[in-house]
């Protein structure tokens, strides 16, 4: 009986098998026969962006229908690239499910034009076309580019580093992840060092690079070395732990792969009511502080999910007047001299998120925030 059944199964999987492949064989081959095509806007046109109209439309693109063979459902791509360039690096302004237009905002254009390499208040040349698919398989590209010439404005300022945050149960988040986790502060001079100082709980913690992904890592190796984690696929690292509640600094150089932990001595230190940021770059200007908010896991720790500033300077300073005030000489990120006065840091126009150490002067403003 069993030798029976076995026999029965096998031949419906044969028949099953021969159903796939025929129909897998009669299944009609679906080729491309017309390429989409952009007939407006005119060629050579040019636009002037312009930061306050960012929500504005800049332009509505229109193409001709892409045409296969067969009558299908067409997904549509609109790509930007430098003039002449071959499009495997081009920027997606936007994407339609059979339509064959789509406007496209001033901001989604400037940032196009910033992350191809365009000068702000310089005027480009771009191509641009259309690409059309089948549920994301044949795809066709436009022959001929259509060439716009784009003013843009800063938008998205440049900022090639790579910024490193606590997770584990040491530290004020805990171990989730995307819990408004405390950032490294790195160095202005070297962008491989990274320190924090400031109170841990008794625990473990690691450290991610991007709130929310646990790849990549960075945790304990053997003896002073620290070891990475490039992906989520690779072997999970040990944990740093702490011993003691108490105050300690961390560093860390991801070129060497070496840290240090040693306990810091905080008894000493001044606390304050307020600390805030002022500066030309500033809301208020150098009339006024912008406070920033006090950590409650960490009294010595402020910060500002965003605020936009301006071309100019900026410096920290406390309880709202001189007499305790920090600075440095570099942009967005340092740690210098615990915090004696320093210069003004130089500020680029954004949005920043804005972090301050009171103990040691370190601060991190991270720009191009929403």
């Amino acid at each position: 009986m069993k030798n029976i059944t076995k026999s029965v199964i096998a031949l419906f999987a044969i028949l099953a098998l021969s159903c796939s492949v025929e129909d897998v064989e009669d299944r009609p081959v679906i080729e491309g026969v017309d390429t989409p095509e952009l007939v407006a806007p005119e060629n050579d046109k040019s636009y002037v962006l312009l930061e306050e109209n960012a929500d504005d439309v800049a332009e509505r693109f229109v193409w001709t229908k892409a045409t296969y063979g067969g009558d299908v459902e067409i997904g549509y791509k609109l790509l930007m690239d430098v003039k002449g360039g071959d499009f495997t690096k081009a920027i997606e302004l936007g994407g339609t499910a059979g339509a064959t237009q789509i406007e496209v905002t001033v901001k989604t254009l400037n940032q196009a034009v910033i992350e191809l390499g365009g000068i702000p208040d310089q005027l480009g040349s771009y191509d641009i076309k259309v690409m059309s698919s089948l549920a994301g398989a044949e795809k066709m590209m436009s022959e001929t580019p259509l060439t716009i010439l784009v003013n843009a404005y800063t938008g998205l300022l440049p900022y090639e580093f790579k910024d490193w945050y606590f997770v584990g149960d040491a530290t004020a988040s805990g171990w989730n992840n995307n819990n408004k986790n405390q950032p490294l502060f790195r160095s202005g001079t070297n962008p491989n060092l990274y320190k924090f100082t400031g109170f841990f709980k008794a625990g473990a913690f690691k450290l991610i690079s991007t709130p929310g992904q646990w790849a990549p890592m960075y945790g304990k190796g053997d003896g002073d070395a620290i070891v990475a984690r490039p992906t989520e696929a690779d072997p999970d690292p040990a944990s740093f732990t702490i011993a003691t509640d108490g105050y300690y600094s961390f560093t860390m150089n991801t070129e060497t792969l070496k840290y240090t932990l040693v306990a810091y001595d905080a008894s000493a230190a001044a606390t304050f009511s307020t600390v805030g940021i002022i500066g030309d770059s500033t809301p208020l200007g150098w009339d006024a502080s912008t406070a920033l908010t006090q950590s409650a896991f960490n009294s010595h720790v402020w910060s500002l999910d965003l605020l936009p500033l301006n071309d100019g300077k900026a410096k920290f300073r406390a309880n709202n007047a001189w007499d305790v005030n920090w600075g440095g000489n570099t942009a967005f990120s340092g740690f210098p001299n615990n915090g004696a006065s320093g210069g003004d840091l130089p500020v680029a126009k954004s949005k920043y998120k804005i972090y301050f150490n009171d103990l040691d002067g370190s601060y991190l403003m991270i720009p191009n925030q929403e």
